[in-house]
């Protein structure tokens, strides 16, 4: 039987959608910064399926002790077609009440701050944390997560150069992103990538595999990437081996740039934002996210998140080209 304190005010937490390098980073800063100010912290496990099974745990300073190096999130994350009802919103509410929390914060991204969102308008004041490697998220400079995925990415793709050389390939990689190129487009000027292929910005392929064909002479590796919004990889590779005339081989990263121990700057970034989320809901705050704008931790509205994309740098993009030539 978990026993609940009667003398403190609690705060929830969870993490929720794709999982993140740094999320366990941000519940041991909530959790920490949290119990200092002498709150009781109720970790929800699989982010709002959990709130609607009621399955949770304390979390204490030992909880969190040795989790700020680990990748992925101690309190898991799942999809809940169910929180997206009435119903579901109603059994979340309720098993909030029965265990007397009025305020939560939630570790994700757009849809995870949707969903609280959902629950600030039910009477539930919450804050959002951004974590997801696309960095995509309107408000704020990085979420957390997306810097450690650009290592992750940045470090096979050195890989890749060096076999690529060594056998006069042409390579497509596909990276994660969804409908954004931000990812790309960095992991691109950080890898010294030949081509960006992006949502953002429009591409002729036929112009790519002239270039392509016309400008080998010499060099012994081509890198394209591909973010996962333009299209499959395997696709893309076909019409340039067509269009070209070049072996081209295919590595779709997936999943594994999600994993691996966070970087500094994930950690760091985590820490800031969570003691920010804490403080916010101390001062009465809801409906809105922390986030991070030119150094500074700043708490912006869901509203403004939601109405707004996040848009790639075109200047960046625009190097990105003229530093491949």
């Amino acid at each position: 039987m978990i026993s609940l304190a009667e003398n403190k005010e609690r705060i929830a937490l969870l993490t929720s959608g794709g999982d993140a390098s740094g999320m366990n980073a941000a519940i041991r800063a909530v959790t920490r910064y949290s119990i200092y100010n002498n709150y009781e912290v109720i970790g929800f496990y699989e982010g709002y399926k959990g709130l609607i099974n009621n399955n949770f745990d304390i979390l204490n300073l030992n909880s969190v002790s040795g989790i700020i190096d680990r990748g992925g999130t101690i309190l898991y994350s799942a999809r809940s077609e169910e929180f997206k009802t009435e119903d579901g919103q109603k059994k979340a509410i309720e098993n909030l009440k029965k265990n007397n929390v009025e305020k939560l914060i939630v570790i994700g991204g757009d849809g995870t701050f949707r969903g609280a969102h959902d629950l600030h308008k039910k009477g539930i004041k919450a804050i959002g944390i951004p974590a997801t490697i696309d960095n995509d998220i309107a408000g704020t400079d990085y979420s957390i997560g997306f810097d450690t995925a650009l290592n992750v990415i940045i470090d096979i793709m050195s890989k890749i150069r060096d076999t690529a050389s060594s056998h006069d390939r042409l390579f497509v990689i596909e990276v994660m992103g969804r409908q954004s190129g931000v990812i790309a487009v960095n992991a691109g000027v950080a890898s010294a990538a030949d081509y960006i292929l992006i949502p953002e910005v429009d591409f002729d392929l036929v112009k790519i595999a002239n270039e392509i064909r016309n400008h080998r002479k010499g060099k012994r590796h081509t890198l394209v990437i591909v973010a996962e919004g333009v299209g499959k990889a395997n696709d893309i590779a076909s019409s340039i081996k067509l269009l070209a005339g070049h072996e081209v081989r295919v590595s779709v990263l997936g999943h594994i740039q999600r994993g691996g121990s966070p970087s500094a700057m994930d950690r760091i970034l985590a820490a800031r934002l969570g003691q920010k989320a804490v403080d916010a809901l101390m001062d009465g705050k809801s409906d809105a996210m922390v986030g991070y704008q030119g150094k500074e931790i700043k708490i912006i509205d869901f509203e403004y998140i939601f109405k707004y994309k996040r848009k790639i740098d075109k200047n960046l993009y625009d190097l990105a080209f003229i530093l491949s030539l």
